[in-house]
């Protein structure tokens, strides 16, 4: 069609400067001058109709403000004469957010950042729905980002719901589906939506950081008394299989409180253990005059 367009354009540039020769020199008549203008004009009203379309590129058609479609596939094309085209890109963006200090569910101010990973699947809304569908993304990411960092807190130190450091993963499906609901207006798909900054804000940082530490060596210190309760039982059970030990319960109780403290303890200690010696002597002594008495 484009050869035809240009062949039709070169005999109708030489119609005319024929006839206008012709017209100058011999004296023609007008009709041979007005039939290629015609012929001209018409050629360059079909040409207003032809655009090109480069890949995951696509150009919404407007005809004297009335949109009439859109053209995604890539290729030369021909459309209606005299349509406005707009060009709109397919191609995937990306969106870093600046870091926004927001309070968190229980009040602390946090700094908290995230990536937004998108593309236009529709072009008509993206250009007619919004004003600019780049600043539009910008704006609602930061308002689900603020919304998303209210929800949670940023530590769950009791291991109750979510939190934001610590389910980040949940954190950022649920940011991703807030955003596809707040962009789907400007035919915008979220591909994903993730937290790439997170961290207390600097006048809180310090106290925040000495409550992490705090709580780090309250579990360290409960899965140590766990299992020093645990050894401590089992030393008293197999001390009580061998029927030459009797231990009263003052003496249980002072062996498995010396045990507590020797495994406990988190200092390079060397604690003096009362072992309840004397009673395992005055029990030997009574197995000893018990054997005599039979003899």
């Amino acid at each position: 069609m484009l050869l035809a367009l240009l062949a039709a354009g070169i005999w109708t540039a030489m119609s005319l400067f024929n006839a206008i020769k012709s017209f100058v020199v011999l004296g023609g008549s007008w009709v041979g001058i007005v039939i290629p203008v015609l012929l001209g004009l018409i050629i360059l009203l079909i040409m207003t109709g032809l655009t090109i379309v480069q890949p995951n590129e696509a150009k919404a058609l407007t005809f004297f403000g009335k949109y009439v479609g859109s053209i995604r596939d890539s290729g030369f094309w021909f459309t209606v004469p005299l349509t406005d085209r707009k060009k709109v890109s397919l191609r995937v963006h990306n969106f870093n957010s600046a870091i926004l200090k927001v309070n968190d569910i229980d009040g602390n101010p946090v700094e908290i950042g995230a990536v937004v990973v998108f593309r236009v699947i529709d072009s008509a809304k993206a250009l007619f729905g919004v004003e600019d569908y780049e600043e539009f993304v910008e704006i609602q990411s930061e308002t689900a980002l603020r919304h998303i960092a209210t929800k949670y807190p940023y530590d769950n130190f009791e291991n109750e719901g979510y939190s934001l450091r610590g389910n980040a993963d949940e954190v950022a499906e649920e940011l991703t589906r807030e955003l596809h609901d707040r962009l789907k207006l400007a035919g915008v798909e979220v591909l994903e939506a993730r937290l790439t900054h997170l961290a207390y804000a600097t006048e809180i940082a310090q106290a925040m950081l000495q409550r992490q530490q705090a709580s780090a060596i309250l579990a360290a210190r409960k899965i140590i008394v766990d299992g020093a309760v645990g050894m401590a039982q089992m030393a008293i059970e197999r001390l009580l299989e061998d029927n030459s030990f009797h231990l009263d319960e003052q003496q249980k109780v002072a062996m498995i409180n010396n045990l507590l403290v020797t495994i406990v303890s988190d200092q390079a200690t060397q604690p003096i253990i009362s072992t309840g010696a004397s009673g395992y002597e005055r029990r030997s002594k009574n197995l000893q005059e018990e054997k005599t008495e039979v003899k």
